[in-house]
Order: C-alpha cells, then sequence, then structure tokens
C-alpha cells in the first residue's frame, strides 16, 4: 500500500507542476484559442508623440505607425458588440452634456458636422493582426467618454477615414 501511495502522490505532483494550478498541459504548436487578457494590450505608461485624430487624418505620412489620442464616441453606440473595436474622436471636439439635457454625449450631436473628419475607428489586435473577439468595455475597462492614447498600425481608405490596428491601448481618463 505505502508503494502505491508514494507512486501516486509522485504522479500527482509530476502531472500538476506540469499543467501548472490545475490547467491541462498545452503543447506549444498547439492550435487552441489563446486567452485573451487585457495585459497584452494596456499599457501603463502613455506613447509618446500621440496626435488628435483630425491631425492623424490629415496626415500625409507614409509611416504606418501611429500613435493617436481621443475620446471614445462618435455615435450613440460607439463600441463594437463582442470585439475589442471602438471609435473615437478627436479630443478638440467638445462632446455635448448631460447638463445640456443630451442624454448620449459621446454621440456629439452637438458637433456633427466635425466628426466626419476627426473620428477614427480603433481595432484592437492580436500579434498576427487578428482582431480580438472580447468586448473592449470588459478588455480594456473602458466606457463611452473615456480618453485614449492608442498606438498601432494605420490604415486609410479611399475616402480619408483612419482605422488604427491597435497593439497598444493607454487609458488616459475616464469620465
Amino acid at each position: 500500500m505505502r508503494r502505491f501511495s508514494t507512486a501516486a502522490i509522485a504522479i500527482f505532483a509530476l502531472t500538476s507542476g506540469l499543467a501548472g494550478c490545475g490547467k491541462a498541459p498545452v503543447a506549444e504548436n498547439s492550435t487552441l484559442p489563446v486567452e485573451t487578457t487585457a495585459v497584452a494590450y494596456l499599457v501603463h505608461e502613455e506613447p509618446a508623440g500621440a496626435m488628435g485624430v483630425a491631425d492623424a487624418r490629415q496626415s500625409k505620412d507614409a509611416a504606418t505607425e501611429i500613435t493617436v489620442v481621443g475620446r471614445i464616441g462618435g455615435s450613440a453606440k460607439p463600441f463594437v458588440d463582442g470585439t475589442a473595436a471602438f471609435t473615437i474622436v478627436d479630443p478638440k471636439v467638445p462632446h455635448c452634456s448631460a447638463e445640456e439635457g443630451c442624454p448620449t454625449p459621446w454621440d456629439y450631436c452637438c458637433e456633427t458636422a466635425a466628426l466626419p473628419t476627426s473620428t477614427a475607428l480603433i481595432k484592437v489586435v492580436d500579434p498576427q493582426g487578428q482582431l480580438v473577439t472580447e468586448d473592449a468595455r470588459e478588455l480594456l475597462g473602458v466606457k463611452e467618454l473615456a480618453m485614449v492614447v492608442v498606438h498601432g498600425k494605420a490604415e486609410r481608405d479611399a475616402e480619408g477615414n483612419l482605422t488604427v490596428l491597435a497593439d497598444q491601448v493607454f487609458v488616459k481618463e475616464t469620465k
């Protein structure tokens, strides 16, 4: 009986050590999805060289790396449900306030004329460039009107719309 107990303990210890905190071991070449965590995208220091969304949209710089700052908003629903994607608005554009009777100040209903040249779509992407499929509100702990600084790869379409494939997000201010 003693040999069985010692062997059972050794096997248990070995498999527990390989699994790590009770999780099954995963081979390096495994195709299982990787858990998404905000740690991979949230940074605790503001990335240098951030420019407002309007300036970034006007920039003709051929560089694809970009850092932009803006407030989450631009519509009544600035988040893309179920993904880490949202729109931001240039910080120079004033948002409406609840005191003015606006129930959704993040839609910038008082400044709709400024929105076409002052918004950008942010898509948080994994290291392979794939959109993260976790809601940005949960992943990053943000909500409407939060001021964020994002760094990533810039993409522009023929109409001049700016999309940032973000690999870093710094939450500058929450409202």
